[in-house]
């Protein structure tokens, strides 16, 4: 039986302490990663900034009265705004050596931070060019406005503003609970249009971009590097493995009143290098499935001709994949996240899962490499019918000698009301579950609000931040 959760301890202020000795490779791996990540964003910020050293070298630089200043304003601005967009696009792209550096969640984190001041720049570039042009030309907004509509390729230009508008519209919280995935992904897809029909006008008006001047060489590069990842690594390279490792469907295995394993066999995936903890794109090729694509977990660790995924049947699609049948073709993009054993930068490991989190939870642990005793686990369900997968997590915690911890019931109050209120009501906290967590990486896997609230109670036990480390399945 799985131990319910511990007596409550004194709670110890929060601290920092030097790392322990068998700590310090796992240190020094992690502080390697985050270096180049650091030069990443360096660079991505230096592009920015590259922006404006086009203007500056074109030798259109005129700020002598008030509408060269607004014109050479509203120029700049398009051109940040742009190298934001296109930075945007890389990020979304899915680079195997950025979602190696920070992972996926990361990556599309700073992809959605810098959709709304890419707006406001594009924006700003449209108003302030239509202003410094009419004071240019002695004329009214509406009749230089007119004349610019009539200009060769500016019809594409405010074409492309009026798509990334939608973009960053459906990007609103607000917005995105009533749209299902699928719209909100299509209508993602028109960034990419957004982009592209931009290109000629950027090339036709102005002196800045010259045909012939290296100004125009870089940032036609640009584009190629932004659109050329997009090409290559969002579509072109998941098709390519999707036929080179023929997966199919072998098996449904019912593990809840709600919840599957979709057992799934193919050739040298081994080639993937998936590690235990990452997530794959599923598509699965029956006509009531094809136009859906499933963010989904790896529920066990693969091996050379098999994986495996565990859903929980939370909408129409996922419950639709419970009546896959032997055979159906799958395609798929991925690995992806860092929800591995990459990032840990402790010998101690400590888990918590809860609901269907429990499936990258299960793989992770399958081939951890930790001492016996260094690996707590805590297992939260609202009744006994949440435990999918619990009984492989106890097999492999009894057979490496580590502990885990199950908190059944509805959730309790306070500070540790991600536990159950049996447990908050004795004083179980997150520093009488997980011992040393100071010292320990923590492992969350489950609902966005639960994990906020393990965050929460764990930093308050003491747990550095970066030792967090957390997968999230919104979108």
């Amino acid at each position: 039986m799985t131990a319910a959760a511990p007596r409550p301890t004194t709670r110890p202020p929060a601290r920092s302490r030097p790392p322990l000795p068998h700590d310090r490779p796992y240190r020094r791996r992690v502080a390697r990663r985050r270096g180049v990540a650091d030069l990443l964003g360096i660079t991505a910020w230096a592009s920015a900034a590259m922006a404006v050293t086009l203007w500056l070298a074109s030798g259109t630089v005129d700020l002598a009265g008030v509408d060269p200043v607004v014109t050479a304003a509203g120029i700049v601005a398009g051109l940040v705004g742009t190298d934001l967009v296109l930075v945007m696009l890389v990020l979304a792209a899915r680079l195997p050596f950025v979602d190696r550096l920070v992972g996926h969640d990361a990556a599309m984190q700073q992809h959605g931070k810098l959709g709304k001041p890419a707006l406001y720049l594009l924006l700003a570039h449209a108003v302030l060019l239509i202003v410094g042009y009419s004071l240019e030309d002695g004329t009214n907004v509406v009749a230089e406005t007119v004349a610019l509509w009539n200009t060769p390729d500016m019809v594409l230009a405010i074409v492309g503003l009026a798509l990334f508008v939608a973009v960053v519209w459906t990007s609103i919280v607000a917005v995105r609970r009533v749209l299902p995935y699928e719209a909100w992904h299509a209508v993602h897809l028109l960034s990419y249009v957004a982009v592209g029909v931009a290109i000629p006008h950027q090339l036709s008006a102005g002196g800045i971009l010259a045909a012939g001047s290296w100004e125009r060489v870089y940032w036609v590069v640009l584009y190629v590097v932004a659109l050329g990842s997009v090409a290559v690594f969002r579509f072109g390279l998941p098709a390519l493995r999707s036929l080179r490792h023929g997966v199919t469907v072998d098996r449904i295995e019912r593990v809840g009143a709600d919840v599957v394993s979709v057992h799934l066999r193919g050739r040298d995936l081994d080639r993937l290098r998936a590690a235990g903890g990452q997530f794959f794109m599923w598509r699965f090729w029956t006509g009531g499935t094809w136009w859906h694509a499933h963010p989904l977990s790896l529920s066990a660790a693969p091996t050379d001709t098999t994986m495996r995924i565990t859903v929980r049947a939370l909408g129409r699609g996922s419950a639709d994949l419970a009546a896959l049948r032997h055979g159906t073709p799958v395609s798929f993009a991925g690995p992806y996240g860092i929800f591995t054993e990459a990032t840990r930068t402790s010998t101690r490991i400590a888990v918590a899962a809860s609901g269907i989190g429990v499936t990258p939870v299960r793989a992770f642990l399958e081939r951890l490499d930790a001492p016996p005793g260094a690996v707590t686990i805590l297992l939260r369900g609202r009744s006994e019918q949440e435990s999918f997968l619990w009984d492989e997590i106890r097999d492999w915690a009894a057979l490496h000698g580590h502990r885990v911890f199950a908190s059944i019931g509805p959730r309790g109050a306070g500070p540790a009301g991600w536990l159950a209120a049996s447990d908050t009501a004795r004083g179980v906290w997150a520093g009488s579950v997980f011992p040393d967590l100071a010292d320990s990486d923590l492992y969350i896997c489950g609902p966005g609000r639960w994990s906020d609230l393990v965050e929460r109670d764990a930093f308050a036990a003491g747990l550095p931040v970066d030792h967090l480390h957390r997968e999230r399945f919104d979108w």
